[in-house]
């Protein structure tokens, strides 16, 4: 069984370079910066990707951003190598050291020095990760996500979801097809049940926003952020 799924491969740009170069990127990297820039635009502080991959998300988000510092994490060494990589190539000044984060492990795995610094996030990113890891993967990652956002904070979550037990394209239910068939524990999630897990930690759907190639953006933010007043729609069913 492969570790990693083939739907969005990444090879390196050229022999001794560690650097790898994702397609997904090139398609995606606009279209979800339009969405998270909503947020980041005007916030100061720390925000964490968790599931960086390549790299190359973290670093062209710290471009657009230069007043946040963007800490990158993946739990593949090769993945890792490449985030450094692409760290020391675009030499930004608000990306620090890619940082090993097993999100399914007690406090993600992380060293006490680490797991302090990344407390009070002004946000946390996580692009393609949940289709591709058991489901102890969603339940760390909400459960994490509401220890360390700071109030008002956002958990932006980016990949394909069903919807109310459905897939939303049948490109979508031929790749969950392809993932289980890869790994029983993979699988598109529903976003219900990804929002009830969240709820389980205090965090709440705030919002959905439709993507490119039956993509979503699924935001999450702290319970008690939420103003008191709002349609109900907002912790019950996907808007």
């Amino acid at each position: 069984m492969d570790r990693a799924p083939r739907q969005n491969p990444s090879e390196p740009p050229g022999e001794g370079d560690s650097r790898l170069d994702s397609a997904a990127f090139h398609r995606n990297h606009v279209p979800i910066w339009e969405v998270l820039s909503r947020f980041l635009g005007d916030e100061i502080g720390n925000v964490l990707e968790v599931g960086s991959g390549s790299g190359q998300h973290v670093v062209e988000f710290a471009r657009q951003a230069p007043e946040l510092v963007f800490w990158p994490s993946d739990l593949e060494p090769r993945n890792l190598d490449s985030i450094e990589a692409w760290r020391r190539h675009a030499q930004v000044q608000n990306v620090e050291p890619a940082r090993r984060i097993d999100l399914a492990a007690p406090d993600w795995g992380l060293g006490a020095d680490d797991s302090a610094r990344l407390t009070e996030l002004t946000a946390i990113f996580c692009a393609n990760v949940l289709h591709i890891s058991p489901w102890a993967t969603t339940v760390g990652l909400m459960r994490g996500a509401a220890q360390r956002l700071r109030p008002g904070g956002r958990l932006f979550l980016y990949g394909p979801f069903k919807e109310d037990g459905q897939h939303t394209a049948p490109s979508n239910e031929a790749f969950d097809a392809s993932l289980r068939a890869r790994d029983p524990e993979w699988g598109v999630r529903d976003l219900g049940d990804v929002r009830d897990e969240a709820h389980k930690q205090h965090l709440v759907l705030f919002d959905v926003v439709p993507m490119p190639a039956n993509n979503r953006i699924a935001i999450f933010e702290p319970l008690q952020a939420i103003p008191s007043g709002l349609p109900s729609r907002w912790e019950g069913g996907v808007p």
